[in-house]
């Protein structure tokens, strides 16, 4: 049965990224990767649900039981969606044994970053048409998580030491060496280990 881990972080924190990287490395590795992108899913799985809080949880909770029934054919199903709620995330915890990885952010540093231009549609005047109004961490709930298993820096982490960090938290998880990590540089792997 595969570990299930749930990603939580702004739009904006490398949460897509992050999850690339890692299907790349399990390629690499022969690990296999199941990777449940949250707005992929929301197209599909998800496509009747909006961003009130009640519609959030039910799309963090479809993503989870989605994880949940393809859990035996990998060894790592990764969900990344912005998952704003504590009470989502332990649901995930509670239910399926999802760890948690906190992709952390300043706000600022996402302003600047904004590959969707997200922020510069939320930051726009009131009246503006193109006003996004429930953007998360900026003019919607974003909870801090409290018992992530794992945080990720990724203002001052390169993605290289991001999917560093990750793979080491993989190993000590599985209580197994996780192919890739014996080539890893010591610099990648400090403060990796679950919080």
């Amino acid at each position: 049965m595969g570990h299930i881990i749930q990603f939580t972080g702004l739009s904006g924190a490398g949460k897509t990224t992050l999850s690339n990287a890692l299907l790349e490395w399990g390629n690499q590795h022969h690990v296999k990767i199941k990777l449940i992108d949250g707005d992929v899913y929301r197209q599909t799985l998800c496509k009747d649900l909006g961003f009130s809080k009640a519609d959030r949880l039910e799309n963090v909770s479809r993503l989870g039981a989605y994880a949940a029934s393809v859990a035996a054919d990998y060894d790592y199903i990764f969900i990344a969606a912005i998952n704003p709620y504590e009470e989502g995330r332990n649901n995930l915890k509670l239910r399926y044994g999802a760890h948690l990885i906190w992709l952390k952010c300043s706000l600022q540093a996402l302003i600047t970053r904004d590959p969707k231009g997200l922020y510069r549609k939320a930051l726009l005047p009131d009246s503006h048409p193109e006003k996004i109004h429930n953007l998360t961490g900026l003019n919607d709930t974003f909870e801090e998580p409290q018992q992530a298993d794992l945080t990720l820096d990724t203002h001052s982490l390169s993605v290289a030491e991001a999917l560093a960090q990750t793979i080491h938290f993989l190993s000590r998880l599985s209580h197994l060496p996780v192919p890739g990590t014996d080539t890893l540089s010591p610099i990648y792997t400090r403060n990796a280990s679950p919080e």
